[in-house]
């Protein structure tokens, strides 16, 4: 696989683009829920239909049809609803409890058929046709979108322009990949030797970093148990005027929720650049549900949309966001001369190891493990590559007070 890098620009739209890029978002809904509609079955998932060819030769031209949507567009609502679709069904297949997919975020797929770079702006197919809207770089040169998407040296994959409700701005993720192959270039950063920073997703600390760096979750669980509490009180009361209160509710809660999220991702984020960290490490959330049964509906959210602003905000900084298996990275002990790994080392935000006696924060502990995790997976690559050098590459997980390679501690200098 070649080097991909994504640049993340932001858009100025005029009323009239802003318009055209709703409605357009309302149809691509349209057709991915219609999609999912077609392809979902609440009896077996041995009949829910994963097959891309044949889902889109039953629907491609009534939803051309119907929405005015071009072709491309079409199509790959199609392709998001299937791939949906067909992630529930491998989670079924493992007993896990799943429901049918529903699409609500505005964000749509574009590639070189409904999306052309200029230097300055994109051409966007919408349902009013094509419109221009120009791009907001920052002054600093070369930006993201210079170095990856006007240069020779990569090449455009695709597109997703998002909708960013919170600040009522448009942007775009630009995907693109290396033309011209280097033996010494690792795919996640441009250069083999990689420091990682760990993270992980808890109930009582939001996120807690290989660093020490706590998120804590209570001011996010009090203002959350504040929302239902009023929205209790407004569907007792049972009025029109309540139920209209209720919405506007519901709306101050959704933006608040977003607007949290994203200055905790941006610390993150700050966090890994601060340690000059080239990769951030979180756990696969794909069964997120299942590991944390206590977690209410706003925690699992929280964890999977701090994963996702992480993901397209890192790149900006020269970070890449990676996920490792998330199995035993409570229980395991992080002191890379133990490792040892049993259910009764962790108690609750406390962990103890049973074996050498390591005692820390349980949850500093497992965001240890999940960079470890994800440095010995890198590393094992390295060495076992064909490539030119790469076997005397290195990959450090940055911790409180230094660095771990999987088999040492190396203090930083000064400390």
């Amino acid at each position: 696989m070649g080097v991909r890098r994504t640049a993340v620009v932001k858009l100025a739209v005029s009323d009239e683009q802003r318009d055209a890029l709703h409605r357009t978002a309302e149809q691509y809904l349209y057709c991915a829920n219609r999609t999912a509609d077609y392809c979902w079955s609440d009896t077996s998932y041995t009949e829910c239909k994963t097959n891309k060819r044949e889902v889109r030769d039953a629907l491609y031209a009534e939803l051309r049809e119907e929405t005015g949507l071009q072709a491309q567009l079409v199509q790959a609502a199609i392709k998001r609803a299937v791939e949906a679709v067909k992630a529930c069904v491998e989670r079924w297949k493992k007993g896990q409890h799943v429901s049918q997919p529903t699409f609500t975020a505005e964000t749509m797929d574009y590639d070189t058929r409904s999306a052309t770079f200029y230097r300055n702006k994109v051409s966007l197919a919408t349902v009013e046709g094509r419109v221009e809207p120009s791009f907001v770089l920052p002054a600093d040169s070369p930006t993201p979108y210079e170095r990856y998407v006007l240069s020779e040296n990569y090449e455009f994959r695709e597109s997703a322009l998002r909708y960013d409700a919170t600040t009522d701005e448009f942007y775009l993720n630009i995907s693109t990949r290396r033309t011209h192959s280097d033996d010494r270039v690792s795919e996640d950063t441009g250069h083999s030797d990689q420091t990682v920073l760990g993270i992980d997703l808890g109930v009582n600390s939001l996120a807690v970093s290989s660093t020490g760096t706590f998120w804590q979750g209570d001011d996010y669980d009090h203002w959350c148990r504040e929302f239902e509490k009023r929205r209790g009180e407004m569907q007792r009361r049972g009025t029109q005027a309540a139920h209209k209160a209720l919405l506007r509710l519901g709306k101050r809660e959704e933006a608040w929720r977003k607007q949290y999220i994203h200055t905790t991702a941006n610390e993150l984020v700050s966090e890994a650049v601060e340690h000059d960290c080239d990769v951030i490490a979180f756990e696969d959330l794909s069964d997120i549900r299942e590991r944390l049964p206590h977690a209410k509906w706003h925690h699992v959210w929280a964890f999977r949309r701090l994963f996702e602003y992480v993901s397209y905000k890192a790149p900006e900084q020269g970070v890449s966001v990676k996920q490792v298996e998330p199995n035993h990275t409570s229980q395991r002990c992080s002191r890379t001369d133990c490792g040892f790994t049993h259910d009764g080392n962790r108690h609750g935000e406390h962990f103890e190891c049973q074996k050498c006696g390591y005692e820390v924060n349980a949850d500093y502990n497992a965001a240890k493990n999940i960079g470890v995790r994800y440095a010995r997976k890198r590393q094992h690559k390295l060495r076992s590559s064909h490539k030119s050098g790469s076997g005397d590459a290195q990959v450090d997980v940055r911790v409180n007070g230094g660095t771990l390679n999987g088999e040492s501690h190396q203090p930083i200098a000064g400390d």
